[in-house]
């Protein structure tokens, strides 16, 4: 099953910086018609079996917007889909937050998930909800493509516990209104985050960038060994054709993105990424890192699955099901790839300091930083994905020191669409 999640629109409590929680004063600006609209647009080619959204007047308008020109999908109205609840706050702004409740304001914006309204508690309560939702819905679905549509804070609930994620991820994930995200769940029920964020319908590439520092993470473009299916580890395969298209893409995608700093893995695949992106930032020197180079999947490399299987019987199974125990035959094991890729990741913030960086790294590498971002471990590899010529965005909102948040992932919008549509071949 797919489910296809959108915050609603601007509204008018937004442009006014108040708390909306729960309540129904606040309705669609003009400019949140217009991100609807071309929500809707961005979704057109995508084809929906059921259809969920939160009650409340903003997310609703959103929804009769989307689904416009849908006349013959029903829309179920549920309240496990309504906004974080927070009493006594509603209808107020941060200035008179930090005035009245000084205290409680503090800890919402440094460790939201335990503040405490009252006996209430406002983030354990929304993952509850949000657990509910999820419980629902795999039990009515066997499949298909659902499209959901709420809050800023349910859909962080929701992505989140969808990922086994605790209320402590709150503040690391970002939810712009009409962004667009994507999940992928199993027959058990296992969730993969395949892109997060998506704004480029709303004419602006990326989420907005106010202060700290900005990582774009992309990944190199595709290979024939990508295409083949074929183990690349740390074999130096070029791009193809395909993979040089991708990668002027992202050039183009990221033309008018202020670059003040690049960090590469060395081998060729992410290199000429890099070096095609950076054709329009001329100013801007490509720096390696060692540290960034793809897992080394040790005697897998350079053979196809079959060749693995009939080598080491069962290991390409456990590596589907539990990566995280794999130790790759004169090779790395997860955890090693961990420790490397967030410590060159962490350097590399620190390096930059402020401003904007661009970082081309590998599937594996890529995987490890979304999940180190989010606290995820190696055995959350599988609920990430990253598709070749793919750009995700991680901010540090209070500097290199502070708390990241993922902004974005895996946008694929310009290689033709919300949905990844990148070969699914091997690392």
């Amino acid at each position: 099953m797919r489910v296809v999640l959108v915050r609603h629109g601007q509204s008018t409590w937004n442009v006014q910086g108040l708390v909306q929680g729960r309540t129904d004063l606040s309705e669609l600006t003009e400019k949140g018609v217009e991100q609807a609209r071309a929500a809707a647009a961005a979704l057109k080619n995508v084809a929906f079996d059921r259809v969920f959204s939160s009650p409340l007047k903003r997310a609703r308008q959103t929804t009769e917007i989307l689904l416009s020109e849908r006349p013959e999908l029903a829309v179920t109205f549920d309240n496990r889909l309504l906004e974080i609840d927070l009493p006594g706050w509603e209808g107020l702004n941060h200035v008179q937050l930090a005035e009245h409740f000084a205290e409680q304001h503090t800890t919402w914006r440094t460790a939201p998930e335990k503040l405490l309204l009252g006996n209430f508690a406002p983030l354990p309560a929304l993952w509850q909800q949000a657990g509910q939702f999820w419980q629902a819905l795999l039990e009515s679905c066997d499949g298909g493509c659902v499209l959901v549509v709420a809050h800023n804070a349910i859909n962080k609930a929701l992505l989140a516990t969808a990922l086994g994620l605790p209320p402590r991820a709150y503040p690391l994930l970002l939810q712009s209104n009409t962004g667009i995200s994507v999940l992928n769940f199993d027959k058990s029920g296992y969730a993969q985050l395949e892109s997060l964020n998506l704004t480029a319908h709303t004419g602006s590439p990326l989420p907005p960038f106010k202060r700290g520092v900005r990582l774009l993470l992309v990944r190199h473009g595709e290979t024939e060994w990508n295409r083949q299916e074929r183990f690349q580890g740390q074999i130096d395969v070029p791009l193809n054709a395909q993979g040089q298209w991708q990668a002027e893409q992202a050039a183009y995608f990221l033309k008018e993105v202020a670059i003040q700093r690049a960090f590469s893995s060395p081998l060729l695949r992410p290199r000429s990424t890099a070096e095609a992106i950076l054709r329009f930032h001329h100013e801007v020197r490509l720096e390696l890192v060692d540290a960034l180079q793809e897992i080394s999947h040790g005697q897998w490399e350079g053979k196809f699955r079959h060749q693995i299987e009939a080598l080491f019987p069962g290991q390409l199974d456990q590596w589907q099901r539990e990566p995280h125990t794999v130790q790759m035959p004169e090779g790395e094991n997860l955890a090693q790839v961990w420790t490397r890729a967030w410590a060159a990741w962490q350097q590399i913030a620190q390096t930059v300091g402020e401003g904007t960086a661009l970082v081309v790294a590998h599937d594996a590498i890529n995987k490890a930083i979304v999940a180190a971002t989010l606290g995820a471990g190696p055995e959350d590899f599988w609920r990430f994905k990253q598709g070749n010529g793919s750009v995700t965005v991680i901010d540090y909102p209070d500097g290199p020191t502070g708390r990241p948040q993922l902004s974005a992932a895996n946008i694929t919008s310009h290689l033709g669409g919300v949905l990844d549509c990148t070969a699914a071949g091997a690392l």
